[in-house]
This record gives C-alpha cells, sequence and structure tokens, in this order.
C-alpha cells in the first residue's frame, strides 16, 4: 500500500497536501462521447487521488480494451500505464503488482472486458486478492462495437432497436463477494458524491477492491426501456448508507450515535464511515450481502453503497511473501539460489 508523508509541510493555495495541483492528476482530453458516464468516472478518480495526496508517478493504470479501457489516458498523465489486449489486463497486473509493490494499481475495464472474455481472468484476479482498485464502468452495451447487449444486461431490458434481453445477466459485485473478493462497492457515475468516498475508501484497502459503477452510454443505451440508463438509475437507485471518509493523514472526528453509524478502519488507517439511512444494513455478513443484491435484482432495483467488507483477508502480495524493493531492481547474487539452497530443496523432494 503506497502512503506518503503524513506530515508532510502545509499546502500552497490550490494545492494539495503533497503540493500538486488538480492539473497534475489530469490527463488528455477525453474523445469519448459527450456526457459519457465513463467521463464522470474519470472526474471523481482525478479528484480521489487528488485529495488523498497520491504521487503520480506511484500509480500504474491498467485497462483492456473497449470505450472504459480507453479511460485511464484521461487521468494521471504522470503515472505508469499499460492498455492490455481485451479481457486480459489481470494477468498484466498481477505482473505489475509482483514485480513492484511500491505501485497503486488501479484498472479501469467494462462490463463487456470484464464480464465477457475476460470473466476467468476477473474471477482469478478476485481469489488471488491482489492488491489494487478494479472498476468496472458498466452501461450493458458493447459500446464499440455499435451497442449489442453485455453480458451484464438485466432481462428485459431494450436495446434502441426494440429487442428485448432475455439472457439472465451476470452481477459482477455478486459474483466478487462469492470468489471471496474483500471489498465490493457499486456506485453511479451520475452520484459523484458517494462515487469519490468509494474511491478514496478503495485506494485505501489493502487488496482487491472491485467497483462496479453503472456507466450510461448515451449512443446506444440511454433510452426508455433501458435499465441502464440516466433516468433508470436515478429512478431506481438504493443507496444503503450515506458515505463519510477521513484519510489516515486527518484528524479522526466521527459523532458516533449508537445503532446509526458504522466505522470502517482501512489498512492504512483512513476511516469509511456508513451512516445508515433505511436499511439495517452490515457490510460485513457476506450473506446477507448475497441475498441482499439478489433480492434488489428481483425488485428490478440496484444498490449502491459499499457491498461487502473484510478488512483482515490477506493479500496476495503478502502471501507471496515478495520484498518491498522491486524486483527489476534486485542484483544477481539475491535472485539466484546458492548451490546449497538447491541441494536443501532437492533433498526435500526426494
Amino acid at each position: 500500500m503506497v502512503q506518503t508523508i503524513p506530515n508532510a509541510q502545509p499546502p500552497k493555495p490550490n494545492t494539495n497536501r503533497i503540493g500538486l495541483t488538480m492539473n497534475d492528476y489530469k490527463g488528455a482530453p477525453s474523445t469519448l462521447c459527450d456526457g459519457c458516464g465513463h467521463d464522470a468516472i474519470t472526474s471523481q478518480i482525478v479528484k480521489a487521488f487528488y485529495e488523498l495526496g497520491v504521487q503520480p508517478h506511484q500509480v500504474a493504470k491498467l485497462s483492456g480494451i473497449g470505450c472504459s479501457s480507453k479511460t485511464p489516458a484521461y487521468f494521471l498523465s504522470q503515472s505508469h500505464g499499460f492498455n492490455s489486449v481485451h479481457g486480459r489486463m489481470p494477468s498484466v497486473a498481477t505482473g505489475a503488482g509482483i514485480a513492484n509493490t511500491g505501485l497503486k494499481l488501479i484498472g479501469v475495464s467494462g462490463d463487456g472486458d470484464t464480464a465477457s472474455i475476460g470473466l476467468g481472468q476477473f474471477c482469478h484476479l478476485v481469489r488471488r486478492n491482489l492488491p489494487m482498485i478494479y472498476i468496472v464502468e458498466n452501461n450493458g452495451v458493447y459500446g464499440l462495437t455499435k451497442g449489442q447487449f453485455s453480458a451484464t444486461a438485466d432481462i428485459g431490458s431494450k436495446l434502441k432497436s426494440g429487442v428485448l434481453n432475455e439472457l439472465t445477466p451476470i452481477d459482477v459485485c455478486g459474483l466478487a463477494i462469492e470468489l471471496g473478493c474483500g471489498f465490493v462497492g457499486r456506485s453511479f457515475a451520475g452520484d459523484p458524491k458517494q462515487l469519490i468516498q468509494l474511491l478514496k475508501a478503495a485506494a485505501s484497502h489493502d487488496g482487491t477492491a472491485v467497483l462496479d459503477v453503472i456507466s450510461p452510454c448515451v449512443t446506444f443505451n440511454n433510452h426508455e426501456g433501458s435499465t441502464k440508463s440516466y433516468k433508470y438509475a436515478k429512478e431506481m437507485e438504493t443507496p444503503l448508507h450515506e458515505l463519510g471518509f477521513t484519510p489516515f493523514f486527518e484528524q479522526i472526528s466521527v459523532d458516533y450515535e449508537p445503532g446509526t453509524v458504522q466505522d470502517v478502519r482501512m489498512h492504512d488507517g483512513s476511516h469509511l464511515i456508513l451512516k445508515k439511512l433505511n436499511h439495517d444494513y452490515n457490510p460485513r455478513d457476506r450473506m446477507t450481502a448475497v441475498q441482499t443484491i439478489a433480492k434488489a435484482a428481483e425488485e428490478k432495483q440496484f444498490l449502491t453503497g459499499l457491498l461487502y467488507i473484510d478488512e483482515d483477508k490477506p493479500d496476495f502480495v503478502s502471501m507471496m511473501k515478495v520484498v518491498d524493493e522491486p524486483l527489476a531492481s534486485l542484483q544477481q547474487d539475491r535472485l539466484r539460489p546458492s548451490k546449497e539452497a538447491l541441494d536443501k530443496i532437492m533433498a526435500e523432494l526426494m
């Protein structure tokens, strides 16, 4: 987990705590359609990393193929980036995360890149619990190939042509929880207040943090009858709680009222504050999370907020006992086992 120095000097006007401006966290101008939900997500990524005071060069951005996978070009221009082949971003992320544990990884994928061609890789990434933020920009269609239904499209959802989807959708959040993911959240591109809090919490989590963000496609899936449109999302969104976030470098001060507030302490010392709304919901209860997601799907609603968290789940880097120093910088004498070590290994195998 990358952390910057807690006792940094007081920031200059219009800069964050490490002296960088918001422009230092931006990227190239977007080439997506005007009004695309993906651009709204990009804006919140920029703000989240700016407010957390993360050094851009300590970040590695990864993506696959699709409209969503173009978006890393639009944020953190000073960071590292790798655009992989379709559905194979998790493999590249795993290699980057193991080779240099000092990098903060953020992967941006889409519902096609994740839930179709990349489903197998997504499953194993979650199972390993690689430390990274994994964002699914979910619009229910294949935007680059003219708007066919994707694997996340809801039953009964309608294309612009009038065709109805009859296939059962894959719920990325439900699947992630079933696979043992330690941080699962869902949000809406049109709800920046909630999304930025979830992004900050995901950045402070030591393990795979999956964020499924409903991101309407204004060209192919923002019409009457679509369940991934702005209108539908605004009407059917059901927030589980009101979110607040206090970074590790700020004074922790929470107004506790018994039964109404849950304090989730993140691995880096940050706190995610969950204020109960109309739902008596415990995000640490795995079975309740699965059942609640399934019930919401039956009622044609989508829940937003922190759906599930397990703060104690060990991450992949720790399990592999990888050294803190980037592997590429290790000298040959530290990488090559001695004859005595190899003899010991061979003896144990006999």
